[in-house]
């Protein structure tokens, strides 16, 4: 069966399968109508079909009368960046983020550096039947350029971000294992590292374009490079997933840190810098609200996704935000996750604690997750969740994406698949035994309303 997935954050797929050149262009096309005039910069990750899906986008918007700036193998932040200090009036980053080898993808920007909102994404989508119909004449087709110090000015501004002190992180010389899954991290993670000072033991660290293990960075997908911690005794180690948008830390005793703490211990620190708002989505974990409560500062939640992480720290001008899978959004920098960022203050912030990261974890919010598909068959989901809902109205809700209900003890989080007839569900708690009780007992819930035949 053909696998394409369309989301306002552009079209995922597999090569051969469902993303195939017809399909690029397509959407390119649509793309650049969207765009309609102007430079959209493009960068990839290093997957070994990133070259033949480049040269079929960037010759699609030359055709279509677009100029193009390349930037090559980068993080998914990087054409971001670029877009926004180039002044570009989009950017596409070819990246299928932490899928296996054989998926691909085209991440479609706006004008920002951002992912589309939604009215763009719909504005777009409205002219792919009719966008492939026209293309610009020999004397009009758009202009090829090569920027190749973008990789090197995003990292500047990395290094020289308000609240690091460089020289004080050079003097403490950490040790650090860089993971990062022959992904587009492969060069400049170690580089950004060492460039602060720090020893890095470099693993799965090249330029293959394969992926050595399932590269979504989950502890499962880990093992190995927890008990590499280990062997070498590193300070902690920072994995990325093949796009860098995100980041993981495992402790110097090989545990992990937990991705939910990668935003937790940024929003810890940036706020006790500069208190202010804080936005994250709704399902990132209650710990971020404990540590900006402590720093006078107020968390906003949003729906699920990083665009919509984004608009909500626009509406209430957040100091910083992001999500629970080890995205750090810092708007100083840019509007986007990052994985170069949250690898900054995380340097800057275990050399201001001075102690281990296996301390630094322990002293932050302790809480616990539990995650859940509950299946529905022919049932509507959206019923579901209106069920809950009532039942469970004592609690404090949350609707702006699925059903969220909030008590002192717990709050849990369901969202229906666009994709199969299931609810997704995220349970936190004080306890794991915790967590997983209450998930079993909504679950039980949902099987009597499924026997009633709602």
């Amino acid at each position: 069966m053909s696998v394409l997935m369309v989301s306002i954050s552009g079209i995922r797929g597999l090569v051969g399968n469902g993303l195939s050149p017809e399909v690029l262009v397509k959407y390119t096309a649509a793309y650049a109508e969207f765009i309609g005039s102007g430079t959209v910069v493009v960068g990839r990750d290093s997957r070994i079909t990133g070259e033949m899906v480049n040269q079929i986008v960037v010759g699609t918007l030359l055709a279509k009368g677009l100029n193009v700036v390349q930037i090559g193998i980068c993080p998914t932040p990087t054409v971001q960046y670029t877009v926004k200090t180039l002044g570009a009036q989009g950017g596409i980053a070819i990246s299928a983020s932490h899928n296996p080898n054989e998926w691909n993808a085209l991440k479609l920007l706006n004008s920002t550096g951002q992912f589309m909102t939604p009215e763009e994404h719909q504005s777009m989508k409205a002219k792919l039947d009719t966008a492939g119909d026209t293309y610009k004449a020999w004397d009009k087709i758009g202009k090829l350029s090569n920027y190749e110090q973008a990789l090197q000015v995003h990292k500047d501004a990395v290094l020289n971000m308000k609240y690091i002190d460089r020289e004080a992180i050079i003097k403490r010389k950490f040790k650090v294992l860089a993971d990062c899954v022959n992904g587009a991290g492969y060069k400049i993670i170690p580089e950004l590292l060492r460039d602060f000072g720090c020893e890095v033991i470099e693993m799965h660290c090249d330029d293959s374009g394969i992926f050595p293990r399932l590269p979504e960075p989950l502890p499962e997908n880990l093992t190995a490079t927890m008990q590499k911690v280990k062997d070498t005794a590193v300070d902690f180690a920072v994995v990325v997933d093949p796009d860098v948008d995100r980041l993981v830390l495992i402790t110097e005793k090989g545990n992990p840190f937990s991705e939910e703490n990668t935003i937790t211990q940024a929003v810890k620190f940036i706020t006790s810098k500069q208190p202010g708002n804080v936005a994250i989505n709704l399902s990132t974990t209650r710990a971020v609200e404990d540590v900006a409560a402590a720093n006078n500062s107020v968390v906003f939640r949003s729906a699920v996704g990083e665009a919509n992480v984004v608009l909500k720290m626009k509406e209430c001008n957040a100091v910083i935000g992001g999500e629970g899978s080890g995205g750090v959004i810092y708007p100083e920098v840019h509007y986007g996750r990052d994985a170069l960022i949250g690898i900054a203050i995380t340097l800057q912030h275990l050399l201001e604690f001075g102690g281990t990261l296996e301390e630094m974890k322990a002293a932050l919010p302790q809480y616990f997750i539990a995650k859940k598909k509950f299946s529905l068959g022919d049932v509507n989901p959206d019923k579901v969740i209106d069920a809950l809902k009532e039942k469970h109205k004592d609690g404090k809700i949350a609707t702006v994406d699925g059903l969220r209900i909030d008590f002192d003890s717990y709050w849990i989080h369901l969202r229906k698949s666009n994709t199969e007839p299931i609810i997704r569900v995220i349970c936190e708690a004080k306890s794991e035994e915790l967590a997983a009780e209450i998930i079993a007992g909504y679950e039980t819930e949902v099987m009597e309303l499924l026997s009633n035949q709602m």
